[in-house]
């Protein structure tokens, strides 16, 4: 690891056929070799191969620049959502059991996900009551994503496990209730008016229950994030492989694709 570190490679004192001539002169370095040890680069995370923040980013941006492109085609083809919702799916399923992190498969996520949320984005766009939507979600998913690091960056938010319980047990009901309720949609068992289903219903003097559900949700969404940032200072902190870092993106993709979705709905349902 040394020979590959630049602080070692490029000094002089660590190259072949130094190591004589600095024993000839008493085995001190010279001023000249001081200062070259101290002006070389620190290494890097391609030098130690260990996670870090700043190449966890990097990996970051990138697959949401992935995202970002399948999203702009899917919002010009807005049938392909149903191939990248599809898609996303069975990517999202394989790359959270996977041992060791795929880049190519989470890449491919991003992509399948652009499509998905740029074609539904174009959808709910078009509706003539929801225009807007789009930008206020996109707005609100930033907000949630900046506060949230910001709170969990200054220590004023942690990950417990008292919550983290909590969280998984009130994951596996949310996921419950939608699935109850993608199922009366396609089988007709709530009014075709009610375009969101139950989230349609209107509830505590005329609250409709999407809007209560939504912002429990987007709560969930961000403890989620909680979660991601935690994994990822734990993989620095444990000097986990470089690797590693593109789990820190996947899961910060995952959650942000599901809080921009739960913001769009609950734009959505607050306006009907």
């Amino acid at each position: 690891m040394a020979l590959r570190n630049p602080a070692f490679s490029n000094n002089p004192a660590f190259q072949p056929g130094k190591a004589a001539q600095t024993a000839e002169a008493g085995g001190v370095a010279t001023a000249e070799q001081l200062q070259q040890l101290y002006d070389a680069p620190a290494a890097t995370a391609v030098d130690t191969d260990r996670m870090t923040y700043e190449d966890t980013a990097i990996k970051t941006v990138f697959l949401f620049v992935v995202l970002l492109a399948g999203a702009a085609v899917g919002w010009f083809v807005p049938a392909l959502a149903i191939i990248g919702a599809i898609a996303g799916l069975a990517l999202g399923l394989v790359n959270s059991f996977k041992r060791n992190p795929s880049a190519p498969l989470i890449l491919l996520y991003g992509a399948a996900e652009g499509l998905f949320i740029g074609g539904i984005s174009r959808v709910f766009e078009s509706v003539p009551n929801w225009g807007g939507v789009v930008l206020q979600a996109v707005m609100a998913t930033l907000v949630v994503f900046g506060v949230t690091l910001a709170l969990f960056a200054s220590g004023k938010i942690r990950a417990s496990k008292k919550l983290t319980k909590v969280f998984l047990i009130a994951m596996i009901g949310y996921a419950v209730f939608a699935l109850i309720n993608v199922g009366l949609m396609i089988f007709g068992g709530v009014d075709s008016n009610l375009a969101f289903g139950l989230y349609s219903v209107k509830v505590f003097g005329g609250i409709p229950l999407g809007v209560i559900i939504g912002v429990l949700a987007v709560l969930m969404a961000a403890y989620s994030l909680v979660l991601d940032f935690d994994f990822i200072q734990q993989g620095v902190r444990n000097r986990a492989p470089r690797k590693m870092g593109w789990y820190g993106a996947f899961g910060l993709m995952v959650t942000l694709v599901w809080l921009y979705i739960e913001f769009l709905r609950l734009f959505a349902v607050a306006r009907d």
